[in-house]
This record gives C-alpha cells, sequence and structure tokens, in this order.
C-alpha cells in the first residue's frame, strides 16, 4: 500500500489510480470527475459543472505512465495534446498534482 504522503512513483500510481475515479477540485467549485479505465482508456464528462458552455462537456482518450507521472492525452480537450503529472499523496484518498506545465491542483480519489 503507498503511503498517505509523498510523491508517488509508478506502483503507487497503478495502485491508487488506475480503475479509479479521479475529481478534480474545479476552480469555481464542484468537482470534475476523471476515469482512469485499466483499459488505458481516460474519460471525463463535466456537465454537471456547466462546461458544455466552454468546451465539449465530454471527451476520452489515453494515459499512461512515463518515467512516475500520470500521462494523459484527450481527443479534444486541451486541443489533443499530451501532458504529463507528477502526483503527490497529501492523504489516503487525495493527490496534488503539477502538470508539466507548471499548473497545479488537488483530487479526489474515488472508487
Amino acid at each position: 500500500m503507498a503511503a498517505d504522503a509523498g510523491p508517488l512513483k509508478e506502483a503507487d500510481i497503478r495502485e491508487r489510480i488506475v480503475g479509479k475515479t479521479i475529481y478534480l477540485a474545479a476552480p469555481m467549485g464542484g468537482e470534475f470527475p476523471l476515469n482512469y479505465r485499466s483499459s488505458g482508456e481516460v474519460d471525463g464528462n463535466g456537465k454537471a459543472l456547466g462546461l458544455g458552455k466552454f468546451i465539449k462537456p465530454a471527451d476520452k482518450g489515453r494515459w499512461w505512465i512515463q518515467s512516475d507521472k500520470l500521462c494523459q492525452q484527450f481527443q479534444t480537450w486541451y486541443d489533443g495534446a499530451k501532458m504529463c503529472f507528477d502526483l503527490t499523496a497529501t492523504g489516503p484518498s487525495k493527490v496534488k498534482w503539477v502538470r508539466d506545465n507548471g499548473e497545479t491542483g488537488t483530487a479526489r480519489i474515488g472508487d
């Protein structure tokens, strides 16, 4: 079992993230769910946050782990750009993420 706090390595990411729904804390409140499926697919739906006014509310793509970072690429979100994240556990079901462009945020790990 991964420690409750500290940087997540590949095995920790597989244990904590894969097969789970990750709820990203949204800047204006609420949570944005992303599903990291064991098949290597990632999908999300921001309808509950009203994202349909700004972007396609749902999208899917693929995820992978590279150098202890969780990477993903969606079909249309972020213009289909590849992005990777350093993850740090901040509790048994919480993580802080730092994207390769320096953006940061927090997320809750669900089932």
